[in-house]
């Protein structure tokens, strides 16, 4: 028996194996093998069908051993990963060990799950006397307790959905008498829905929306939808009545969102919809977990995955509904490794299934968009909120009008000051979103313009005051602060904003005001996420302030104030989708007011006031926003109009510049020809240094992806053996101009 193998490792290309007829009886169509590669006598690999002869010439080596007790891949994942091989351009081994969770990764035996015993937790008697103390002493642990008290007695499952990392003060709350754990069996069919809650009423849309993918999951056929719903207009409601119909009829379903660590109310709210039906696939969880969890679908004890962008390659049973969440988020976009997007790949894994597919969002990708527009995708819309309730109203803070009238702008501007003091005199809440870290994004010498940059990245060096330090965000390289130049002697100052900085401008005008910050610095894991999302939902927080973090699904009632510090910060950097993404950052955080009683109110502070994207934003007309941007994508070329292939090239500074020209002198019989190919390039990299690397980039561009699979073979054979040392890689369709 001969078998075709994909190597866990960055070669191109399947390789042919003899299969000991010992081992004949295992091996089987994605099974996980170990087999001699290279020097190494056991590297990880995965059959991807059998073979017919051996290649001509080549000595044939021998399977070693099968790792587990069932192939990991079934034919349809299979199917699947073959697929963005091809498209992808990724070498197929590392596309297979990137479809699996770490936990199963780092061993070997994948075993069928047992049938577990669900545990609950409840809050111990006088817990919440305790509740104060733990405000002070340990974060974590007052959120989890809180939950506990509001809710009662909740499967820990539930929990976790909630606080993604919450075993651990959960453990510490029952060692100190304050939390109950007990243990319950499973029901026959693994879903515990104990924790079921009654479905809201639908509107009007909703069920017209509900209605056309009802009818798309009775046909069994391939139906890819996007859904359009102004932020607060149920798009989630629809997701969960459209699941419930796929596990009525015995199905399973797939739901990506952006980042879960983010958006715990969204994960909570699945859980509780649908109990031990949901698997949870996310970095919050440990490796030994997320193994757990992959294994429940493998074997369908689990018939619902929600999960971050790996998810999508989570091997769900009778796929009938894939959903992606926000469907315009970048993150949805691998930048590291294989360089696939998930939220397209979502999209061939509903065709291949035969499965409805929802791409929703409130400010869809102009992607998505032409899609619908070209008959691709079928458009739902959802116009208007929940009850009725009306969109915040948007206020522009023109700065350059502040400034010349004669009046500080400031930091925090008095329009948004005043806006601030009145929230919170109403016993109201604010968000201020500002997608900078940090307390100033640069140190300058005032005598000689020294900058302080990092040593191994073409970056300035962001003050962190809390921590007396200057840190690249890129490699995480950090200084000490000094109050003198290094270089003269002279006094330095820093110069820009980010959140830290507004954070503290905040508790200066507002004393008394109880103020979170959530961004990479402030919250180094899921749970201290969690942690500060639980104190602003249930009113421990009176203002938090953060990074795009804040932008993402949350459903905060109290929220009546978003201020926006500075809403230019994204428009210029060197990308087509830069406004684009500042319109869709707008509008998503505006979204975070009013979705309660009182009606909402947005303050944007910028340079900017003529930009369309603040303009469209201002009002809330995504239409009127991506009729002007795909005009213009459309006179400039630029996708969706276009395909774009992007070559990375990373070295040594000389290395890097000869690997690149060698690309595009190799590339330019494909510029030549029929395909209409254009090259941007070769040129160094708008982040020309990163980790002590030279960055070079080539762009290329065609109406159609056939042409740039032309350019890929004529640069395949460089991209394995890369002139100066250079590293290349391909990126299909990219998302960072960076």
């Amino acid at each position: 028996m001969l078998v075709q193998v994909a190597v866990a490792a960055a070669v191109r290309g399947t390789f042919t194996y003899s299969v000991p007829p010992e081992l004949e009886a295992q091996v089987a169509p994605g099974a996980r093998v170990a087999v001699p590669f290279g020097k190494s006598p056991r590297a990880t690999g995965y059959v991807l069908g059998f073979a017919e002869a051996a290649p001509p010439g080549v000595a044939l080596r021998a399977v070693a051993a099968v790792l587990d007790a069932f192939p990991l891949f079934t034919p349809d994942l299979l199917a699947l990963v073959r697929w963005a091989e091809g498209y992808y351009l990724c070498p197929p081994g590392e596309l297979y060990r990137a479809a699996l969770p770490p936990g199963l990764n780092a061993r070997a035996g994948a075993a069928a799950p047992r049938r577990r015993a669900v545990e609950f937790a409840s809050p111990a008697a006088g817990a919440a006397e305790a509740l104060p103390g733990l405000a002070r002493r340990a974060r974590a642990q007052h959120a989890v307790l809180d939950y506990l008290l509001a809710r009662g007695r909740i499967p820990v499952e539930e929990l976790r959905a909630a606080f993604p990392a919450g075993r651990t003060p959960l453990a510490a709350l029952r060692d100190k008498g304050l939390a109950v754990i007990e243990s319950e069996a499973v029901v026959p069919d693994g879903a515990l829905l104990a924790s079921q809650v009654a479905p809201p009423p639908l509107t009007a849309d909703q069920a017209a929306a509900l209605e056309a993918v009802a009818a798309a999951l009775d046909a069994r056929a391939f139906a890819p939808f996007l859904l359009h719903g102004v932020t607060g207009s149920g798009k989630t409601e629809v997701y969960l009545r459209a699941i419930a119909r796929a596990l009525e009829a015995g199905r399973g379903a797939l739901v990506l969102v952006p980042e879960i660590a983010l958006t715990p109310q969204l994960a909570g709210r699945f859980r509780a919809r649908f109990g031990e039906a949901v698997a949870l696939l996310h970095s919050g969880l440990s490796d030994g977990e997320r193994h757990a969890e992959w294994l429940r679908l493998r074997q369908g004890e689990a018939r619902v995955c929600v999960g971050v962008r790996s998810a999508v390659f989570a091997p769900v049973q009778d796929l009938a509904v894939v959903v992606v969440d926000e469907e315009h988020d970048p993150s949805f976009k691998q930048e590291d490794g294989p360089a696939y997007q998930a939220r397209d790949l979502a999209v061939v894994r509903a065709k291949q299934a035969g499965a409805v597919c929802l791409l929703g969002s409130a400010t869809p990708s102009l992607e998505s968009l032409e899609n619908a527009r070209r008959g691709r995708y079928r458009l739902l819309e959802l116009p208007r909120r929940i009850d009725d309730r009306p969109l915040p109203a948007v206020e522009i803070v023109d700065l350059t009008k502040l400034r010349r009238g004669g009046r500080p702008a400031g930091l925090l501007s008095a329009p948004l000051a005043e806006a601030l003091q009145a929230t919170l005199a109403a016993s109201q809440q604010a968000i201020l979103f500002l997608n900078r870290r940090g307390f100033q994004t640069l140190v300058v010498c005032e005598d000689c313009g020294r900058e302080e940059r990092c040593p191994h990245c073409s970056v300035s060096l962001t003050y962190h005051r809390r921590r007396g330090l200057l840190l690249c965000h890129y490699c995480g390289a950090q200084e000490k602060v000094t109050p003198v130049c290094p270089a003269c002697g002279g006094p330095r100052r820093g110069i820009g904003v980010g959140t830290e900085q507004v954070e503290a401008a905040v508790r200066e005008l507002l004393p008394a005001a109880r103020v979170g910050r959530l961004d990479r610095d402030a919250v180094g894991s899921a749970d201290d996420v969690a942690a500060v999302l639980a104190r602003f939902a249930n009113r421990e927080l009176d203002v938090l302030v953060g990074t795009q973090m804040v932008t993402k699904g949350h459903d905060f009632p109290g929220v009546t104030l978003v201020g926006v510090v500075l809403a230019d910060t994204a428009l210029a950097l060197p990308d087509f989708r830069a406004a684009e993404r500042t319109f869709q950052l707008l509008t998503q955080v505006a979204g975070r007011a009013g979705r309660g009683a009182e009606p909402g109110r947005v303050l944007v502070q910028t340079w900017s006031a003529a930009s369309p994207a603040i303009d469209c934003a201002r009002g809330h007309d995504y239409a009127r926003f991506a009729e002007g941007e795909l005009s213009a994508r459309r006179a400039l070329g630029w996708p969706p109009f276009s395909r774009l292939l992007a070559v990375r090239v990373e070295g040594s500074e000389e290395g890097a510049r000869a690997c690149a020209a060698a690309l595009a002198e190799a590339a330019r019989p494909a510029l030549h020809g029929a395909g209409g190919v254009s090259l941007l390039g070769p040129a160094p990299a708008a982040l020309e240094r990163l980790r002590g690397k030279s960055r070079w980039h080539l762009l290329f561009r065609a109406a159609t992806a056939e042409p740039l699979r032309r350019v890929h073979a004529l640069l395949a054979p460089l991209g394995r053996r890369p002139p100066g040392g250079a590293a290349v890689r391909f990126d299909v369709d990219p998302y960072s101009m960076l």
